[in-house]
Order: C-alpha cells, then structure tokens, then sequence
C-alpha cells in the first residue's frame, strides 16, 4: 500500500480577507426595486388607512414594511409587451385598451393573482429632454379589476405627470389606495427576447428579495421561469 505523506500549507505572509460594505438607495430609478405599501402615504395615512405616524418612524416601518416579502414571491407572470412595434411615443398615457390589445396579439389573458410583466420600450430613470410614456388610472383600475397581484415594468408613472390631479397613478393610487406592490426599474428585454422565441408570454415568476424588513423598499431581481 502507497503511503500518503501531507504536508501541512501553511499561509502566506500577507493573506488577507477582502470585505465589502453596502450602501443602497432603495428606491434609485437605475436600481430595480420592490415597493412596500409604506413607500407612499397618502395626507397622514398609508395603506389601508393606518397613521402614518406609527407606522413609518425613524427607528424604521413598523406597518406595511418589507416584511411582507419576506417569505418571497411565487406567482403566475404575463408579460404584455406595449412596444412590438417600437417604443410608446412620448408622453403616451397607457389605457386599459393598450393592455387588451397586446393580450389579444399576444394570445394570452391577465388573470387574477397574476404578476403583470409590461414593456414600454423606455429607460425607467427619467430623461429631463424627454416627456416619458406612463400608466393611465385607467390602466391601474383596469389592473385592479383583473386582480394583478404584483407590477413589473420598465416604466410605471409618467414623468412629467400625465394628469395634474392624479400626478403618479401607479404610486398614488395602485401602491396607496389599492396595496398592489411595485416593481420599478425592470429591464425585461432579455424576457421579451425569450417569450418571442418560445411563443409564449406567461411563465412562473419568482422574486426572492433580502430577507430586511422595516423598510419602505429593497432590490430585487424577478426571474421568469418556463
């Protein structure tokens, strides 16, 4: 029998350990991000009508935090892509209309708890040149009647708003009045390019955030699966 000498390694001289520390803006327009209803108040209340004083304080959200997430999120994904034909003109408002015409050409339905995926063809983080396309409150009631469960766009609000009386529908009446959390800053290119590949435009999606909570929002990265 071969016998097995080892011989212990001993480390170098000047090994060392290389650490990182993390500094994150939650709700950055150039970082994708899942919003808790906690993010926006409307007057003095957050969703569904609790104070705002006691429920985001400085020692952190103690009502409609990230902990709702914190169990991650497993659900049926839609994908309804605005921009076949090229990216939304500017300053489009989006309508329930929009929404059901990219259903019928895509041959797929937005069916209660889904997670409605959206491509408007357009950098989430605003261009100060440009007026950027956004979601109607006709849009977000028509979500609501369809029971979304979750929003996943490239964009959500106009910028600048479309309607002075409801400047972001999406945050001011989806995320407050509604509760249906926000996914903001998506880039869903390389899911449309797999979707039109395959034919197919609804898949499992899995959004498993950092397990933080107290907070208003934290990144996220949403992954399809087919």
């Amino acid at each position: 029998m071969q016998q097995v000498v080892v011989h212990p390694v001993r480390p170098a001289e000047h090994t060392c350990a290389n650490v990182d520390i993390i500094l994150i803006t939650n709700h950055h327009p150039r970082s994708t991000h899942l919003d808790a209803v906690a993010h926006i108040a409307e007057g003095e209340l957050v969703y569904p009508g609790r104070p705002l004083a006691s429920s985001v304080t400085p020692g952190g959200v103690h009502h409609g935090s990230t902990v709702a997430f914190g169990e991650g999120i497993v659900t049926r994904g839609v994908l309804l892509d605005l921009a076949a034909d090229g990216p939304l003109a500017e300053g489009h408002g989006v309508t329930a209309t929009d929404l059901e015409e990219a259903e019928r050409r895509q041959g797929v339905r937005v069916e209660e708890g889904d997670a409605l995926v959206v491509r408007c063809g357009w950098d989430f983080t605003p261009d100060p040149t440009k007026r950027s396309p956004g979601m109607s409150v006709n849009a977000v009631r028509w979500m609501h009647d369809r029971g979304v469960s979750l929003y996943v766009g490239d964009i959500g609000d106009a910028f600048p708003p479309l309607d002075p009386q409801v400047a972001f529908p999406m945050h001011a009446v989806g995320l407050t009045r509604l509760g249906l959390p926000l996914v903001d800053a998506a880039n869903v290119e390389d899911l449309v390019a797999v979707c039109r590949e395959l034919g197919r435009y609804s898949f499992m999606l899995v959004a498993a955030p950092p397990r933080i909570a107290n907070l208003t929002g934290v990144p996220v990265n949403p992954v399809a699966i087919f």
